[in-house]
């Protein structure tokens, strides 16, 4: 009780922590499933949180890649994002801006953006189409 008191879980995320708490005869499943019943353990409310606490520094495919590795299923992850809405959305400017002040210059410097931003977990695709914006306007 004490883990959920201070911030939501995955169901998976709990269990890692747990097990080397169990002791002989202990249903570890069985708890995990009497807290979920009761609503107070649920993966879809601890992705919904992860996806509007770190959106605003992380793109979608690194938000989804560590829920994943965090046991959160991808119906789960997709309902997460759609259920976060607009405060959801990672913005792309604002996280160049965050580290760049300028257009690239030259080729090197391009291909170093490229790389911060996929890092941070977007699409080629998008940032491509970003810096393409970002010439025109230069």
């Amino acid at each position: 009780m004490r883990l959920l008191a201070r911030r939501e879980h995955s169901r998976e995320e709990l269990r890692r922590k747990l097990v080397p708490k169990l002791e002989a005869g202990d249903d570890l499943d069985a708890v995990l499933d009497e807290l979920a019943a009761k609503g107070w353990l649920s993966d879809a409310r601890y992705a919904e949180q992860a996806i509007r606490s770190k959106s605003r520094r992380y793109g979608p495919v690194k938000l989804a890649h560590e829920l994943r590795s965090k046991g959160v299923g991808d119906e789960a992850i997709a309902a997460a994002f759609k259920a976060a809405g607009h405060e959801g959305d990672s913005d792309l400017e604002a996280i160049w801006k965050s580290r760049f002040r300028a257009a690239p210059a030259d080729d090197r410097e391009r291909a170093r953006q490229v790389r911060f931003l996929q890092g941070r977990g977007f699409r080629l695709e998008e940032i491509l189409r970003y810096m393409k914006t970002l010439e025109m306007k230069t």
